[in-house]
Formats: C-alpha cells, sequence, structure tokens
C-alpha cells in the first residue's frame, strides 16, 4: 500500500511539472516583436543621444536630452514599431518564415533591414523633427540643425542597431556552448555543474532575441531541471523515461 502510494505521489508530482511547463509556453512572434520594440527603442534612443551631442555642440546637456525626447516621441518611437511591424511581415514573405518566428539572428537582422528601420532611417528621422517643429516643441532653428545633420543621427542609430546584433550573434553562440556544456554534465551526472550552465544560460537569455531553436533547448533544460529539483536535486531518483518525457513537452 505504502509502494503504491508513492507511485502515486510521484505521479501527481510530474503531473504538477508538466501542468507548469505548459502554462509557461511563451508566444515566441509576439515575444520577438517586444523584444524588438524595447531593444533597439534603446539602442536608438542612445544613439540619437549621442548625434544630437554632435549636431548642437552650443546647447547644455539637459536641452539636448529635452530634445532627443521631444524628436523621439513625436515620431521615432512611432517609426520603430511601425518599421519593426513592416520589417516581420516582409521577412515571413521575403524567408518563407509562414510562422513569423525567427529562427536565427541572421533573418531577424535582415528583416529590420530590408524592412526599413536602417534603410529608411533619414526618414524616419525627417518625420520625426517635422512633427515636433509643427507641434512647437522644437524652433526651427533646431528643426533645421538636425535636419542638416541627420545623417549623423542616421549613422549612430544604424551602428549602434548592428552593434547589438553582433552582440546577439556573440550571446547566441555563448548560450549554443552553455547548453552543451549542460548536457554534458548530465551525461556525467553532474548536478553542481548542471545548475551552473543553467544559471548562465538563464541570465544570458534575458538580454538576447527569443529565437524559436534556443528557446526549445532552455526550455527542455529548465523542464529537466525542474525534475530534478522536485526529486530531491539529485538525478539518482530520475528515469530515462522522465528525461525523455522532459525532452518531448
Amino acid at each position: 500500500m505504502e509502494i503504491e502510494e508513492k507511485i502515486e505521489n510521484n505521479q501527481n508530482m510530474n503531473n504538477e511539472i508538466i501542468n507548469d511547463i505548459a502554462n509557461n509556453e511563451v508566444d515566441i512572434e509576439k515575444s520577438q516583436n517586444s523584444f524588438f520594440e524595447s531593444t533597439l527603442g534603446k539602442v536608438i534612443n542612445t544613439g540619437c543621444d549621442i548625434a544630437l551631442r554632435t549636431i548642437l555642440p552650443n546647447v547644455i546637456e539637459d536641452e539636448v536630452i529635452e530634445i532627443k525626447n521631444v524628436i523621439f516621441n513625436e515620431g521615432i518611437k512611432s517609426g520603430i514599431k511601425t518599421a519593426i511591424d513592416s520589417a516581420i511581415n516582409m521577412g515571413k514573405s521575403a524567408m518563407g518564415i509562414v510562422t513569423g518566428k525567427f529562427e536565427n539572428v541572421s533573418q531577424a537582422y535582415n528583416a529590420i533591414k530590408s524592412g526599413g528601420l536602417i534603410d529608411n532611417a533619414s526618414k524616419v528621422i525627417d518625420n520625426a523633427v517635422k512633427a515636433a517643429k509643427d507641434n512647437n516643441l522644437i524652433n526651427p532653428t533646431t528643426a533645421k540643425l538636425i535636419t542638416k545633420g541627420k545623417n549623423v543621427v542616421k549613422d549612430c542609430i544604424t551602428s549602434g542597431i548592428e552593434e547589438n546584433f553582433m552582440e546577439q550573434v556573440d550571446g547566441i553562440e555563448k548560450v549554443g556552448k552553455y547548453i552543451n556544456n549542460w548536457n554534458n554534465y548530465l551525461n556525467q551526472k553532474d548536478i553542481e555543474g548542471m545548475n551552473r550552465e543553467y544559471g548562465k544560460i538563464k541570465k544570458k537569455l534575458e538580454n538576447l532575441i527569443p529565437l524559436e531553436t534556443t528557446l526549445k533547448e532552455a526550455r527542455t533544460i529548465e523542464n529537466i531541471q525542474a525534475i530534478v529539483k522536485s526529486k530531491g536535486n539529485s538525478l539518482e531518483n530520475i528515469s530515462e523515461d522522465e528525461i525523455k518525457l522532459a525532452r518531448m513537452i
């Protein structure tokens, strides 16, 4: 009777883990879109800040920040969203990504570039400056100076985006290495090594574009880690079937 209760308890525990994992499924396409808007928004914000200090050398720091915030909110912010939406739609068509989920960094970069965020940066800046001037949020002289020096703004924005994507490539490669290390530690039944690599994976993924393949691999590791934790942080009581089930979910 006691053995039957233990089996039932273990089964219930496994069912709870499976339910928790299922409930944590992410909408990858939505996550990717949100990532682009927030991350590239920060990159472009910083690029504008640097460029405007060059274009407006006689303007004090607080005023530069205020002008930057105005043109960012008046047009660049909406331009980012429009360009990203367009890029993702174009990417689906051009690269056959029917689901809209980018599978690697190159796909994402090509879509953002061809979608207009990089190629049409000048137009986005023009629209933002014009809107700010028309709404009397910046004076005509400042608007003229920014428009005249928009190539500086464009270069800062595009170089920032390209640098961010280079960091993404490097980050994805490191996550791949951590995943390989984790699998090796799993085969060696080294809990300490597994926990260490899992921590690295979680930390690195916080700053990376949610790529479908990488997320699936990370989710598999998360599933197995959850089972390990439920069994007292030990691999001794985990069956091969439980490991296989975790890899399938």
